[in-house]
């Protein structure tokens, strides 16, 4: 089993010029070599292959002196994830490759020689030995080591570890958990149960905005400037910390129930939906596709199924009893009775029922045992763990 854990490191002075050296040629690099791979396609239509790029190398070294400052896995990782980012957009699992900025959030990455040393400081080569936090035990062979800095100045290791625990083969035989996303409450499911969202945004919006104020009057390049940027990274960070705390909350809660066997969710077109601009701040405040991230992950983990039913498959307008859907059903209708049983609906309840039938029928057509081998496009730039809607008869998608 692979796993990933992630710690926070406190350089020293000295060991944070090294570590901002090492970003910023690794950043060089990565822009150097998309720059010449679009060049060259442009020219003959072939670009540069992870091989090719490290070729460059040694006579990039030659031209610049202070690339060979760096240790040489670093600049070679940057080649193997520019390659893999460009296989990604080939195959559709992602956009095109973008050039770096010296702004925002910086990374490197070590494929190997990185050691954990008496349990708290972190060797990196060329680095030398960083103080940590290591707050859980490392177990296992150390694969990678990614090291970051947050827009807030904090410096953090994310440490990759294959250790001789046998990942849980994953079943769908069981009870099936239906969950729905909304707004007012992050999470509905099929057996009634409703979680807040506590809008993370609105909480901090007073405080944001003034300090957002004092940023956008300070002059550029100044030390005030950096200052009052710096405050407006940690409220952002404050916000997101929250966000990720409460989700990680409550897909635990809902992964370690011991009755449940199988998640199902909906897989949602996010990127479309943020579209609406009267509700896209909201969207991205309540951190949907984290959620669904941290459902799947943490379902694998302990043998459970997940389930993602089609986009398109009309849970909120299906009634969950006799399976006749409404011609229409907008977002301030929150609760309905079907004119075909007369039974009385919670939007969202209801919703997160049928996203259960509609999983336990794409079981039982066998769907979801022939995506765990894998996933199929749908489209550019988008991929599902649901292969196709159930063809059978009792599937109200059809």
């Amino acid at each position: 089993m692979i796993t990933a854990t992630k710690i926070r490191i406190y350089p020293d002075d000295k060991q944070v010029d090294k570590l901002s050296n090492a970003f910023g040629c690794a950043r060089w690099f990565w822009n150097n070599s998309l720059a010449e791979t679009q060049r060259l396609y442009h020219d003959t239509g072939k670009g540069l292959g992870q091989y090719a790029m490290n070729a460059r190398l040694p006579k990039l070294k030659q031209e610049h002196d202070w690339l060979s400052n760096v240790h040489s896995q670093v600049l070679q990782s940057v080649s193997l994830n520019l390659s893999r980012g460009f296989v990604n957009f080939f195959e559709g699992r992602a956009q095109f490759p973008n050039f770096k900025s010296k702004h925002g959030k910086q990374t490197i990455q070590y494929p190997q020689g990185v050691k954990i040393v008496d349990g708290r400081k972190l060797f990196l080569p060329k680095i030398g030995h960083v103080k940590a936090k290591v707050h859980r035990e490392i177990i296992g062979k150390i694969k990678t080591v990614t090291i970051s800095k947050t827009p807030s100045g904090k410096y953090f290791a994310s440490i990759l570890s294959e250790n001789d625990l046998i990942q849980p083969d994953v079943s769908y035989d069981g009870e099936i958990l239906g969950v729905d996303v909304g707004l007012t409450h992050i999470a509905i499911t099929s057996n009634g149960s409703k979680f807040d969202n506590p809008k993370h945004i609105n909480k901090h919006q007073k405080n944001l905005k003034r300090k957002q104020q004092k940023l956008s009057r300070k002059v550029k390049g100044s030390n005030s400037r950096n200052k009052a940027r710096l405050k407006v990274a940690k409220v952002h960070e404050r916000i997101a910390n929250a966000r990720k705390d409460h989700l990680h909350k409550i897909s635990h809660k809902l992964v370690n129930d011991s009755q449940v066997q199988v998640i199902a969710v909906e897989d949602l077109h996010i990127k479309g939906m943020v579209k609406n601009h009267c509700l896209a701040k909201s969207i991205s405040d309540a951190g949907w596709g984290m959620f669904t991230i941290m459902l799947k992950y943490k379902a694998e983990k302990l043998g459970k199924g997940y389930v993602e039913v089609n986009r398109f498959f009309p849970s909120s307008k299906a009634c969950s009893c006799c399976g006749v859907i409404a011609s229409k059903m907008p977002l301030n209708i929150r609760s309905w009775k079907c004119d075909n049983c007369s039974t009385v609906h919670n939007r969202d309840i209801n919703a997160s029922k049928n996203i259960a039938l509609e999983a336990k029928r794409m079981i039982a057509a066998g769907i979801v045992g022939t995506a765990s081998r894998g996933n199929v496009r749908r489209g550019r730039g988008r991929k599902s763990s649901v292969h196709a809607a159930a063809n059978e008869a009792g599937s109200p998608v059809l």
